[in-house]
């Protein structure tokens, strides 16, 4: 069987041969009309799994944060985001466009956003100022590294929220990672917000999909404004099979990508002229190779000639997943260690 020996993202994982007959043979109906038993039986167990009354299949991430914001919040209100965080950064402005909202981004520390910067953050009662109505965390960080926000510190960001009546939206792409990075259950991470995120499309390896989770009412409006954004889908089941083995059977496999992940940051380490740039603690490992004196097209290059895919950089990122294992590592970092040594 080909190798999927891809570093540019979590995005690129296949889905299982389980998937695919589950995609074949699933139960359907139209999910606009709540007739679709397959995408029913999704919802009721990520609700389930997240601790949630309630929660809803959409096409992907990037609209799962954005009809979780938009059911939160009203036009001219204003968001509090980390500067570096996937919504502010890689979502196309969509809650400014959609959303009427205006965001003040906080830096963080990798990742986590302070509760003292929080409440200097939120805007007083005054006619002059938008009201500050929601804030919203990633975890784990993609930009920091991959980085799991710990229990204590969610709780503390939801304590300093719920004391300035402030909804918490949790951005959770990856956040089974987190849980399983952690140790804990993922209940004790998702605890912490109104809505949660989670994709089902990464590490998890279905092919398509995220879930949004919340309270009933919230996710009333998350479902109409889904439906505003073109997400309504019809025979859905075909794709929501996928995901309800995502959540039943490859969740605990994240260990892998993590274990893979440390040994690809290990032996990169032991190449002179490539730093890893942040502690490695789910599947993320970022590189700086600018000590080469390798282009970008070099880099690409030798990746190239190696079998893999990549990002280019010099900084950039690499991810490991479903697909890679520990003796593909070991093969790339061989075989890149002699690649290097040839053009010293």
């Amino acid at each position: 069987m080909e190798k999927n020996l891809d570093f540019r993202s979590d995005t690129v994982t296949w889905p299982t041969p389980e998937m695919r007959d589950a995609a074949a043979q699933a139960a359907v109906g139209d999910d606009v009309y709540g007739e679709d038993p397959s995408v029913n039986e999704l919802e009721t167990l990520a609700a389930k799994i997240l601790g949630k009354e309630a929660a809803l299949f959409v096409t992907s991430g990037t609209q799962g944060n954005a009809v979780s914001i938009l059911a939160q919040t009203n036009r001219g209100d204003e968001i509090i985001l980390e500067v570096d965080s996937h919504i502010y950064l890689n979502e196309v402005g969509g809650i400014a466009v959609m959303g009427g909202l205006m965001v003040r981004p906080i830096h963080g520390a990798l990742g986590w956003i302070k509760p003292e910067d929080i409440k200097h953050t939120i805007r007083a009662e005054n006619i002059h100022y938008p009201k500050t109505s929601l804030l919203c965390i990633e975890n784990p960080h993609n930009r920091a590294g991959g980085i799991p926000l710990t229990i204590d510190q969610l709780r503390a960001d939801w304590e300093v929220a719920n004391a300035h009546k402030l909804s918490i939206h949790l951005d959770g792409a990856r956040l089974f990672n987190a849980a399983i990075a952690l140790g804990v259950n993922v209940k004790n991470l998702s605890q912490y917000a109104d809505t949660v995120m989670v994709c089902l499309s990464k590490g998890l390896s279905a092919p398509v999909g995220s879930l949004v989770a919340g309270t009933e009412e919230v996710i009333k409006k998350a479902r109409k404004y889904r439906k505003m954004l073109g997400g309504g889908m019809r025979q859905a089941g075909i794709i929501a099979a996928p995901g309800i083995i995502a959540l039943t059977k490859m969740v605990d496999r994240l260990v892998e990508d993590h274990n893979t992940a440390k040994l690809l940051a290990e032996g990169l380490d032991r190449i002179e002229g490539i730093k890893v740039l942040n502690p490695v603690r789910t599947n993320m490992v970022y590189i700086d190779y600018s000590g080469l004196g390798w282009s970008d097209f070099d880099w690409i290059n030798a990746c190239h000639a190696l079998g893999w895919k990549t990002r280019a950089g010099p900084v950039t990122r690499l991810c490991t997943h479903y697909g890679i294992e520990a003796e593909d590592i070991n093969t790339f970092i061989d075989g890149l260690t002699e690649l290097v040594q040839s053009k010293s």
